[in-house]
């Protein structure tokens, strides 16, 4: 199915702060990758089809210490089972998009998961344009992944705090999507929630919880309405 141009233009525009935001974490990667011992076309190829950013960064310590592939597909599983959530508000979406539906699901990350959030636009051209953002996005990484693994073998990096970048990324978008919203009942469910399961769980085991909680109250309090 082809795209346009504008098209195109457009999801470049959109996914620039995931191209910022990747570019370092994706060259982190990479840099870990070469140190650990992997060339660099080993990185790319999980860059391709892993694909999901901060578990890649464990798989690392995966592969150097031959765990099992039980361990290694339940570590996947619990920490990516977030996106199980982000997919249900574009179910409607990826049905639509016939032969990329597969794709939209593989490529389905927090970034670009926000970045489309914000698109308000006729059906087939924001069906485009979430195209054109994860397959930019796919390809960030994948770039920033083999510069990571080439440069790392010619010059020591010193990457700490970089990964704020990812943070800041998403308290814009955060402060975007309020402003539109004529409904903050989402936005601070979602805080709420966040703040008390991470004081419960920890930092490495709030998510699930806190999305399960928020997914629960957003279901009765659609369903009240819906009733009223």
């Amino acid at each position: 199915m082809k795209i346009s141009k504008e098209t195109w233009k457009l999801a470049f525009v959109k996914s620039l702060p995931i191209m910022c935001s990747y570019f370092f974490l994706g060259a982190a990667y990479g840099i870990m990758m070469e140190e650990t011992g992997f060339p660099w076309y080993v990185a790319l190829l999980l860059s391709m089809t892993v694909y999901t950013g901060a578990f890649q960064f464990v798989l690392i310590t995966f592969l150097s210490t031959g765990a099992s592939l039980l361990t290694i597909a339940i570590t996947a599983l619990l920490m990516n089972s977030r996106q199980s959530f982000y997919s249900l508000t574009f179910l409607n979406d990826f049905k639509r998009m016939g032969k990329r539906k597969l794709y939209m699901i593989h490529s389905l990350t927090d970034e670009t998961y926000a970045v489309n959030c914000t698109l308000e636009l006729p059906r087939k051209e924001k069906e485009d344009t979430m195209f054109g953002v994860a397959l930019l996005s796919h390809c960030y990484w994948m770039a920033a992944t083999v510069v990571g693994a080439v440069l790392g073998q010619l010059i020591p990096f010193e990457l700490e705090g970089i990964d704020f970048c990812m943070t800041a990324l998403f308290v814009i978008i955060f402060m975007d999507q309020w402003k539109k919203a004529s409904s903050h009942i989402p936005a601070l469910a979602g805080l709420t929630c966040g703040i008390v399961c991470l004081l419960i769980f920890g930092q490495s085991s709030f998510i699930l919880p806190a999305l399960l909680l928020v997914s629960g109250i957003l279901f009765f309090a659609g369903r009240k309405e819906a009733a009223e």
